[in-house]
């Protein structure tokens, strides 16, 4: 959206309607993608619902004051380019094509002015359009250097994203004065385009207060320029009290017929002494302002404050309080002089006064120097500690993180262990279910090379030798009773060790055939001596053979 009208509210049911209407009919004669923003100050005469009906959309702000109104307007402005006027009826804003051309051209702030366009009878008291308006404008120009010829023209259009980056304060009236100073500080491109001014449409007294904002105005001014408000006025006092000083401390002075004598030095020392302390309060008070961002960076006031140094102020102080000091022992001996009696005013306090405005003007610079420096701290500080409640939140969230870590961690290691239970019990199937199909052909000629070595070692007849042959092959066929039905046949072994070892899978090694016997044996017969080391199955054929 290119362009946002912000109008102020606050009981502007005569003319707030008419307001929209106009600004409406202004975006589709001149084909802008614009919206209207009413910022609702807390009207309690329908004035919110006759903007909806025109058009408008309906901001609330809460906080009080014309300044704080716009401000909230503003935030929730869409446009890229934000106009503002009174929802008076005052202004029209079918002439906000002037304003928006400067704005499209580079202009970040574009100001009308009420005194080029024309004030229509009866638009604006004559104490504002005679003395109010020109004086305060002619102090916003000699104060700040601006070239604006109307500080206070309700009618304005701006740049969102720089108005926003001033960090605009003020909630009341003043508001349009703070706008244009510091927009001028921040060398913002600033342009004026001539403005009418009409009598607005309601008919209560305006908002507006005369005395009331016009003085804001002025404190604003004043309080925005430390230069005008204290270094100039205390330069001034201080050159008048110096060179009356200098002047009266060796006589009387005579211009014509008056005569300036100690009386006159005294007040030049109060002169002195005032301006010492204004030009002093010029100078911390800008450091505070720049450090606050209330006012821009200066480098001239940077490098005097890089250069008055703590050390610097109390060697100053140090030295106007010895030059006060000499000079009141220089009164004390002239005292002794006059055998401590009664001294003439005329002499005496031509080396009192200027003793005693030394004195006051060294402890002016110590304490100035000290406040200076205690600035500096300010400015130098280290960085907020974390509040309490961020630090136990952050606790809380690093253990949550952490057992939920842990929990992510132990049910990976449990899946990780199921996985390899799971692996291990189907290798398990695998081995059991292997030797019915494999094992046998490779046992065939074991059983033969047992019986060729037994029939070597041993003198029982050939039909037991047969008999045990017959033994090693009958396991595959038929499973004694009790006998587990795989592990059983698994491995038989010989008599004696034979020469050979054929073992082809690893099926065997597995299953363990040699401890299955001794858990459940079907009868009490025992292996012949030819297996010396483990006991074997029972055989039903051996049993038959004996």
């Amino acid at each position: 959206m290119e362009l946002s009208v912000v109008m102020p509210c606050l009981n502007e049911a005569e003319t707030v309607e008419t307001c929209v209407r106009k600004t409406i009919g202004f975006f589709k004669d001149s084909g802008i993608d614009g919206e209207v923003v009413i910022a609702d100050n807390g009207s309690t005469d329908g004035s919110q619902q006759l903007a909806r009906d025109a058009g408008a959309r309906v901001v609330p702000v809460v906080e009080k004051g014309y300044g704080n109104a716009l401000m909230g307007g503003i935030r929730a402005a869409r446009g890229r380019y934000v106009a503002m006027g009174d929802a008076d009826d005052s202004y029209d804003f079918a002439t906000l094509g002037p304003f928006l051309d400067e704005l499209r051209d580079g202009a970040d702030l574009v100001m009308g002015n009420r005194f080029q366009g024309g004030i229509a009878e009866g638009a604006m008291p004559k104490l504002h359009r005679y003395l109010g308006n020109p004086v305060l404008s002619f102090v916003g120009r000699l104060f700040f250097g601006s070239k604006i010829g109307d500080f206070h023209c309700g009618l304005r259009a701006f740049n969102k994203e720089s108005i926003t980056r001033l960090g605009l304060q003020t909630g009341g009236m003043e508001f349009a004065s703070e706008m244009v100073v510091k927009a001028t500080l921040a060398k913002y491109d600033i342009r004026e385009v001539p403005t009418t001014l009409s009598p607005d449409g309601r008919t209560r007294a305006p908002h507006l207060n005369t005395w009331r904002d016009g003085w804001r105005h002025l404190r604003f001014l004043l309080l925005y320029s430390p230069r005008w408000l204290f270094l100039i006025p205390g330069l001034v006092f201080m050159t008048l009290g110096l060179v009356a000083g200098i002047a009266l401390s060796f006589g009387p002075v005579r211009v014509g017929e008056i005569a300036f004598d100690v009386d006159t030095l005294v007040g030049a020392g109060a002169a002195m002494v005032i301006g010492f302390q204004s030009a002093l309060f010029a100078l911390l008070t800008k450091v505070y302002a720049m450090q606050e961002g209330f006012l821009p960076h200066d480098r001239r006031v940077q490098k005097i404050i890089d250069w008055w140094s703590l050390e610097r102020g109390l060697v100053l102080g140090g030295l106007l309080a010895v030059a006060g000091l000499a000079g009141l022992a220089a009164s004390l001996f002239h005292w002794r002089v006059n055998n401590f009696g009664e001294l003439d005013p005329r002499e005496s306090l031509r080396i009192v006064v200027p003793s005693a405005t030394a004195l006051v003007m060294s402890l002016q610079a110590v304490f100035a120097s000290l406040f200076a420096s205690i600035l500096s701290i300010r400015r130098r500080q280290h960085p907020p500690a974390v509040d309490p409640a961020d630090e136990a939140a952050g606790v809380v969230d690093a253990a949550v993180h952490q057992v939920a870590v842990e929990t992510a961690a132990a049910e990976a290691a449990e899946a990780e262990r199921a996985a390899k239970s799971e692996s291990a019990k189907s290798e398990t199937a695998e081995a059991e279910t292997e030797p019915t199909g494999t094992e046998q052909p490779e046992r065939e000629p074991e059983p033969a090379s047992a019986s060729a070595k037994t029939a070597a070692g041993t003198t029982k007849p050939a039909k037991a030798q047969a008999a045990k042959t017959q033994a090693a092959k009958a396991p595959a066929k038929a499973k004694p009773a009790g006998a587990q039905p795989a592990k059983t046949p698994a491995k038989p072994r010989p008599a004696a060790k034979a020469p050979a070892k054929p073992r082809s899978t690893k099926a065997p090694a597995k299953a363990q055939p040699a401890k299955a016997p001794t858990k459940a044996r079907p009868t009490k017969a025992q292996p012949t001596d030819a297996q010396p080391t483990k006991a074997q199955p029972a055989d039903p054929a051996k049993d038959e053979s004996e």
